[in-house]
């Protein structure tokens, strides 16, 4: 296990705030900041274009960052893509694949909205979209995926972890399920990558969104999308960086993943986003993960006890734990935290409105926790609730 006491140093901002906002994006350390610094203080140059020192040297440090995110999920360099977040990486999935009148496409109720809007949007060329109920505490019935699988079904895409509810889906049986019907699926990792090993060779998925600024702990801007056949998928933009060769009114592209990263890149994020699964790594996949749910179980217990106090999710939740304080607006309740305690939590319906009215609730208050917060900061934030809810009701 490493020493969650010593790493804090490297992210200076955590002296002067209690930071519980990290599913919707995390601190970066000191070294992946100082990789980026040293690509603007020394070589900056443009990736893939221009055969002097600077040029190729950008582009080294580029094709270094995504071997190490090959490595990290177990995949194939080829297959890994950089976006600019798990919302494009998803878009470039939607867009990316021709689609029929008839078409079926599976996903849930209680889904991010960058996990819902683009499958939703799809309807307008007539493809057929279910979406699954979740129960209380924001558990997919996989039985209820399968019985809602047709002959049409052309993907299933659902989130690894509720961004919502901190509830873990179990992806293993549902890809299973998937592959016994010959169906593809998507994996919205966004709260899991980087709390969770993540092997896309395990987890056989045929897409993984993820982005570079949450659990990964990376800069934001960066995202990664990781393909089982890059071929099966097109490119959704065109342009300089993409194409082998143009001749008037004909082209032909490069080989992945080049041809889905047209245009400049982000080059600093995506160098810093490689510094920061480094260390990520070095922390160990498994320490951050029994910390922060260590911790967010902590959170729902000490939370669920006080009275006037209402927590959401599963007991065996991820490291995410929503709740109210009565009848007070989430927004409120989180302002107040901050005004009287320096403690960061989101509030509303964290970009996922289905999900929350689905079941009931008009937003809530959350407190999401990364590989840097302490059992001392649990201890504040259930102190500070507690005393919002015994002198604000």
């Amino acid at each position: 296990m490493y020493d969650v006491y010593a790493i804090r140093k490297d992210f200076p901002v955590l002296e002067h705030v209690v930071y519980l906002d990290n599913a919707s994006t995390s601190q970066t350390p000191k070294p992946a900041v100082e990789a980026m610094n040293e690509y603007f203080f020394r070589y900056a140059g443009n990736y893939g274009r221009g055969a002097h020192r600077l040029a190729q040297q950008t582009t080294e440090h580029y094709e270094a960052a995504r071997e190490t995110v090959a490595d990290f999920f177990t995949s194939e360099p080829g297959n890994v893509i950089f976006t600019k977040n798990t919302t494009e990486s998803i878009n470039i999935v939607a867009h990316g694949q021709d689609w029929t009148p008839g078409d079926h496409i599976i996903t849930s109720m209680i889904e991010h909205h960058s996990n819902y809007l683009p499958w939703v949007a799809l309807r307008a060329r007539g493809v057929v979209l279910d979406l699954i109920e979740a129960n209380q505490e924001g558990i997919v019935d996989p039985s209820k995926i399968e019985r809602a699988i047709t002959d049409r079904t052309k993907l299933i895409a659902l989130s690894h972890v509720s961004n919502v509810f901190g509830s873990v889906q179990d992806i293993s049986r549902i890809v299973k399920i998937a592959r016994k019907n010959d169906v593809p699926v998507l994996i919205d990792a966004a709260q899991s990558a980087g709390h969770m090993d993540l092997s896309v060779k395990d987890l056989k998925c045929d897409y993984l969104a993820v982005p570079g600024h949450k659990g990964l702990l990376g800069p934001q801007g960066t995202g990664i999308l990781i393909l089982r056949d890059p071929e099966e998928l097109r490119p959704t933009v065109l342009g300089g960086g993409a194409v082998e060769w143009v001749r008037g009114c004909e082209y032909e592209l490069l080989e992945p993943p080049a041809r889905f990263e047209a245009g400049t890149p982000n080059i600093p994020g995506v160098i810093g986003l490689g510094r920061s699964v480094e260390y990520v790594s070095a922390l160990g996949v498994a320490n951050v993960k029994k910390h922060v749910e260590m911790l967010a179980r902590i959170a729902a217990k000490k939370l669920a006890e006080i009275d006037n106090v209402t927590v959401y999710g599963p007991k065996d939740r991820a490291a995410v734990v929503p709740f109210n304080v009565a009848e007070l607006n989430p927004h409120d309740v989180s302002m107040i935290l901050d005004e009287t305690s320096r403690i960061c939590t989101r509030s509303g319906y964290h970009c996922a409105m289905p999900a929350l009215v689905s079941l009931g609730i008009n937003g809530t208050v959350r407190a999401s926790f990364g590989a840097y917060n302490t059992a001392e900061e649990v201890d504040l934030l259930a102190g500070s609730v507690s005393l919002i809810a015994t002198s604000l009701v």
